[in-house]
């Protein structure tokens, strides 16, 4: 090897070893890192501040979902059955094409309504028209027991009746006072009428206001009259009929009856029979096993403009007594033919339905206030409710 070659591989090999060292000590001067311990943060510590933020959420979320109105629903539930009514009806068939003979063949139809338990000994409160007819009632429970249903007694006119069932531990309702409704306060409509159907037999729930109290309607075609029937604008769905209407308390304050619909859906007007006509009702089926008539025994006219004129009336207020029987109670109690009525109890009488509505509302061993126009001066006859038999 020439000694030119060797003094340029010594001089590569002193050059690298310089600029080796020099990128040594730079290296040596850079600072490392300083964290403070807020700083600092692990992957696995931050898991779990968003897993015990999620949580807390969580909790927070569950809390505000549980309100006065789940609170009321829970209360109910239990006690809201579905009604399954088989009916018998029969059909006119004609035996022969010459000689006009006919016969009636039977064929049964199965309906649905709803009820509820309101107390520890079975009996069930629905509207009478649910179980009017019914050869068999079936009663279904939030817990799937099926139970036979005895019909207890039905008021018609006022769409009331009672049905008893046996069982251990069944629940029951308590029922509210319907006298004491605020328009506007929350109202909650319950209904079961599809127990048999789905597997999970828990009630159906609408929420909606108390919109009116104090409704009335005059005698309709099947006979029955609705009296200080509540509004609502929760739903009252087609099987909901004898299912109950409940306040935040989860209290019975009526039973869901009827709606108004050209469509036959829910457009938020419902109606419900209070808790308070109700309750009077059931206590009389379950006493006696029927609704006892009371006593009266007189007719009466509508006035016009020439009987009020005749009678040198006032105004058309009120219903003429054409006949009186004398050995009736009102007619000891001194009810005359002539007088005018103006109020019964405390119901002012405009017409023929505002004295069918006022008499319909009162039960035997009440008393009953006439207040009347004689000779244009105001009297006032009591007399006793007493069983017409």
């Amino acid at each position: 090897m020439k000694r030119s070659d060797v003094i340029l591989i010594l001089a590569l090999i002193l050059i690298g070893y310089l600029t080796y060292s020099k990128f040594i000590q730079k290296s040596e001067k850079i600072p490392e890192p300083v964290f403070s311990e807020e700083q600092v943060v692990y992957p696995e510590e931050e898991d779990n501040d968003k897993l015990e933020k999620r949580i807390q959420d969580n909790e927070e979320i569950a809390i505000a979902r549980h309100n006065v109105i789940t609170k009321a629903v829970e209360l109910i539930q239990p006690a809201v059955v579905s009604v399954n009514v088989t009916k018998t009806k029969y059909v006119r068939r004609r035996l022969s094409h010459f000689f006009g003979f006919y016969d009636n063949i039977p064929y049964d139809i199965e309906s649905i309504g709803s009820g509820v338990i309101f107390n520890k000994d079975g009996y069930i409160i629905t509207n009478a028209h649910v179980v009017e007819g019914a050869t068999e009632i079936k009663i279904i429970l939030t817990d799937g027991r099926q139970i036979e249903g005895k019909l207890v007694g039905i008021d018609s006119v006022h769409d009331i009746a009672v049905v008893k069932i046996s069982g251990k531990e069944l629940p029951w309702a308590k029922l509210g006072n319907s006298s004491e409704l605020i328009i506007g306060e929350w109202a909650i409509a319950v209904g079961n009428p599809y127990g048999f159907l789905i597997k999970d037999s828990k009630p159906s729930v609408s929420v909606g206001v108390i919109s009116a109290v104090n409704r009335d309607f005059a005698e309709n075609r099947d006979k029955k009259i609705y009296r200080r029937m509540i509004q609502t604008d929760a739903a009252i769905n087609q099987g909901n009929s004898g299912g109950p209407l409940v306040n935040i308390y989860g209290e019975v304050i009526g039973i869901n009856t009827f709606i108004f619909s050209e469509s036959g859906g829910n457009i938020g007007i419902g109606f419900s029979i209070p808790i308070n006509r109700v309750k009077k009702s059931a206590e009389e089926l379950i006493k006696y096993g029927k609704i006892r008539k009371i006593w009266l025994d007189f007719e009466v006219q509508e006035l016009n403009p020439m009987l009020a004129s005749y009678l040198n009336l006032k105004d058309q207020d009120g219903i003429l007594v054409t006949k009186v029987d004398v050995n009736s109670p009102v007619g000891k109690a001194g009810l005359k033919k002539g007088d005018i009525i103006k109020r019964i109890n405390s119901n002012i009488i405009s017409n023929f339905e505002d004295a069918q509505l006022a008499v319909s509302d009162i039960g035997v061993g009440e008393k009953i206030k006439f207040h009347i126009l004689r000779d244009n001066k105001e009297h006032i006859i009591e007399v006793d409710a007493v069983e017409h038999k």
